[in-house]
């Protein structure tokens, strides 16, 4: 048998085609759920603690290094804790939907 019919016989098997569907919900459910925490959860949550975009909170560790005529030479180094808040709740939907099932 050549290996394309054993891959093909492999490929048909129902477990993989449920798998390769499985893995396409799955992605598209996570940009659901990106969606709904960047443009729905996070603004509302920044509107109650003082109206500003939450995603882009940040420290910076060091500022940027510039030239005599303000162009800048080097960016500044960054804790970007708003984007990670961000994504840890996408991850905590998701998470809980999945303990759910």
């Amino acid at each position: 048998m050549s290996i394309m019919k054993e891959f093909k016989a492999f490929a048909m098997r129902g477990n993989v085609i449920d798998l390769a569907v499985g893995i396409v919900i799955g992605g598209a459910f996570g940009k659901i759920i990106s969606s709904l925490v960047a443009d729905i959860i996070m603004p509302l949550v920044g509107l109650l603690i003082g109206g500003f975009n939450v995603s882009t909170l940040k420290a910076t560790l060091k500022s940027p290094v510039m030239d005599g005529s303000g162009k800048i030479i080097k960016q500044a180094v960054t804790l970007n804790y708003g984007s990670f808040l961000q994504f840890t709740v996408d991850f905590l939907i998701i998470a809980f939907y999945q303990i759910d099932k």
